[in-house]
C-alpha cells in the first residue's frame, strides 16, 4: 500500500512502464515517459536546495509537467501548492507570501496566462520543457516535523466568501481518498477519464489525477475546458468517465441547444459525476436525458481531501442527494448553535472528521481554532439532512442564508424553482441587506438563449405556486454568466457587490 503520492506512480513504473497515461490531443505519455520528467525535476529541486517541509508553488493549468511536477515534490518531501494560472497577479503574489514558497514554477508551455506571471516575475527556463521557476528564496522557512513528512501538498480555497486559506493536506488522506473514488466508481486500467478539472484543486488532484494514478486508469487531459473538444473526446477518443462542476454540465447543456444535439455519440461513457458545488434537479434531470445515463453526485471539500459521500456506480436515485459515507469518514448534523446532534432528517450544520481531515490551515492557528470543534469535528459551515437511509442532502452554506420576515430562506431552494422554469437555464440567489434590517431575496438567472424570454408575469404566476411568500424573489435580474471561480464555484460575492 503507497504511503505517499510517488508511490503510486512507481508501482506502474515497475507493472507496466510503456503503457500509455495521459492523452494529450497529438501525443500520449507512459509512466515511464512521466517517471522521467518527474526524476528530472525532483533532481532540479535538490540541486535548488528545496528540502522536506519547503514549499513550492505551481501556478499552472492542467499539463503532464503539473503532473510530474507534484510527483516530485513527493520525493523530496516538499509540498506542492497549486494556484490556477487565471488568478490576477496580486493573487498569485499573495498566494506565494502566504505558502512561504521557496521557489515557484509556471506551466507556460501550455498556458498564456501562466506565461505572463513568469515574465512579471522574472522566472527562467526549468531543465523541463513547458515549465519556467522562480529564483530560489534562501529566508522560506521550512516547516517542522511532522507536518515536515506528514502533508503531501497545500490546497488554496477558493475565497467564494471571504479571504482564502491554506488547507494542509496530508498523504494519507489524499491516498485514502485516491482510493475510496477509485472503488466507488469501479475505475480500473480500461477506463479513460477526461481530465479537465484544474489540478490545482483538490477535485483535479485526487479525484481525477490520483484516483486514475491508484486505479491505473489513463487521461485524456487538456488545460481548458471546450465542449466541443470534449463531445469530440467522447466521440473518438474513449472517454469512459468525466467528472466536473455543475457548471461543466450546464455549458454542454447549452453548447447542445445552440446546435440542436439530441443524443451524443459516447460510446465507451459508463460514469458521469457532478461536484464541487450543489446538484439542481433540473440540470440533473436534463443531463441524465442528454447521456442517457445517471449523473453520480458527492459531498467533498478540501479541508477533507476529497468527498466524504457520493452515489456509487450502479446507484441511481431520483434526487438530489450526495449519497452515502466513504469508508473512513465520520459525518453528523448538529445545531450549529449548540453542537447537539439533530435527528434523523432535521436540517442543521454538517460536522465531520475522519482519514482525510486536515491537520489545519498554514500558520493560522485562529482560522484553524474557529472550525475545530471538541472530539476532532470540523465544522464545515454547510447545512444538510441525512435521511433515514443515510443519505445525505447539502442544501446551503449558513453565511449564505436569507433572512426574510423572521424566516429562514435557502438560496438553493429558490434556485431550484426558477431552474425549473422553461427558459432559465441557472440562478443564484443572495440576499440583500435593507434599511430595516430585513433582507430582500434577489434573484439572477441566465437565460436561453434558443428560445424566447420568460414572460415575468407568467414567472410570478409559477412562483406563487412553487414557494412560500417570504421565498419569493422581490427582483429578477438577467445576466449573461454567473461569476464563477476557477474550480466551477459560484462567487455569489460578485453578486452582492454587483447589487
Amino acid at each position: 500500500m503507497a504511503e505517499r503520492i510517488h508511490e503510486l506512480l512507481d508501482r506502474w513504473l515497475a507493472e507496466a512502464p510503456g503503457r500509455p497515461f495521459i492523452h494529450l490531443p497529438d501525443r500520449a505519455l507512459s509512466y515511464a515517459d512521466l517517471g522521467a520528467m518527474a526524476d528530472a525535476l525532483a533532481q532540479e529541486l535538490r540541486e535548488s536546495g528545496v528540502r522536506r517541509g519547503d514549499r513550492v508553488l505551481v501556478v499552472a493549468e492542467n499539463c503532464p509537467e503539473h503532473a510530474a511536477l507534484l510527483v516530485a515534490c513527493s520525493r523530496v518531501g516538499a509540498w506542492s501548492c497549486g494556484v490556477n494560472a487565471r488568478m490576477a497577479p496580486g493573487e498569485v503574489d499573495a498566494f506565494a507570501a502566504k505558502a512561504d514558497a521557496r521557489v515557484l514554477y509556471f506551466t507556460a508551455g501550455v498556458s498564456s496566462a501562466a506565461a505572463a506571471h513568469a515574465a512579471r516575475l522574472g522566472a527562467q527556463p526549468s531543465r523541463v520543457d513547458g515549465l519556467v521557476r522562480s529564483a530560489v528564496r534562501a529566508d522560506a522557512v521550512v516547516e517542522p516535523e511532522p507536518l515536515a513528512s506528514d502533508v503531501a501538498a497545500i490546497i488554496f480555497t477558493s475565497g467564494t466568501t471571504g479571504a482564502a486559506k491554506g488547507v494542509m493536506m496530508t498523504h494519507r488522506g489524499v491516498l485514502h481518498f485516491a482510493r475510496v473514488s477509485a472503488e466507488s466508481r469501479a475505475l480500473g486500467p480500461g477506463d479513460k477519464v477526461y481530465a479537465y478539472a484544474p489540478m490545482t484543486h483538490i477535485f483535479g488532484l485526487g479525484t481525477v489525477l490520483l484516483a486514475s494514478l491508484y486505479a491505473g486508469a489513463s487521461l485524456e487531459m487538456r488545460p481548458q475546458f471546450d465542449p466541443a473538444e470534449l463531445f469530440e473526446a467522447l466521440a473518438q477518443r474513449g472517454v469512459s468517465q468525466v467528472q466536473g462542476p455543475p457548471a461543466l454540465f450546464a455549458r454542454l447543456l447549452q453548447y447542445c441547444a445552440e446546435r440542436g444535439i439530441d443524443q451524443p455519440v459516447a460510446p465507451c461513457l459508463r460514469y458521469l459525476y457532478a461536484g464541487a458545488g450543489p446538484l439542481d434537479m433540473a440540470l440533473k434531470q436534463k443531463v441524465e436525458a442528454l447521456f442517457g445515463q445517471a449523473l453520480h453526485h458527492g459531498y467533498g471539500l478540501s479541508e477533507y481531501a476529497g468527498s466524504l459521500h457520493a452515489t456509487r456506480l450502479g446507484e441511481r436515485r431520483e434526487d438530489t442527494s450526495s449519497g452515502y459515507a466513504f469508508p473512513g469518514a465520520e459525518l453528523r448534523i448538529v445545531d450549529p448553535a449548540t453542537g447537539c446532534e439533530k435527528p434523523t432528517g432535521e436540517r442543521g450544520e454538517i460536522w465531520l472528521r475522519g482519514v482525510g481531515l486536515m491537520p489545519g490551515y498554514f500558520r493560522d492557528p485562529a482560522a484553524t481554532a474557529e472550525v475545530m470543534r471538541e472530539g476532532g469535528w470540523y465544522a464545515s459551515g454547510d447545512l444538510g439532512e441525512l435521511h433515514a437511509d443515510g443519505a445525505l442532502f447539502v442544501v446551503g452554506r449558513i453565511k449564505e442564508m436569507i433572512i426574510r420576515s423572521g424566516f429562514n430562506v435557502y438560496p438553493g431552494e429558490v434556485e431550484q424553482a426558477l431552474n425549473r422554469f422553461p427558459g432559465i437555464l441557472r440562478s443564484a440567489v443572495v440576499g440583500q441587506k435593507e434599511a430595516d434590517g430585513n433582507e430582500a431575496v434577489v434573484a439572477f438567472v441566465v437565460l436561453d438563449r434558443t428560445t424566447d424570454p420568460p414572460d415575468e408575469a407568467v414567472l410570478r404566476r409559477y412562483l406563487r405556486d412553487q414557494l412560500a411568500p417570504y421565498k419569493r424573489p422581490a427582483r429578477v435580474i438577467p445576466i449573461d454568466e454567473l461569476p464563477m471561480s476557477a474550480n466551477g464555484k459560484l462567487m455569489r460575492r460578485q453578486l452582492l457587490e454587483r447589487l
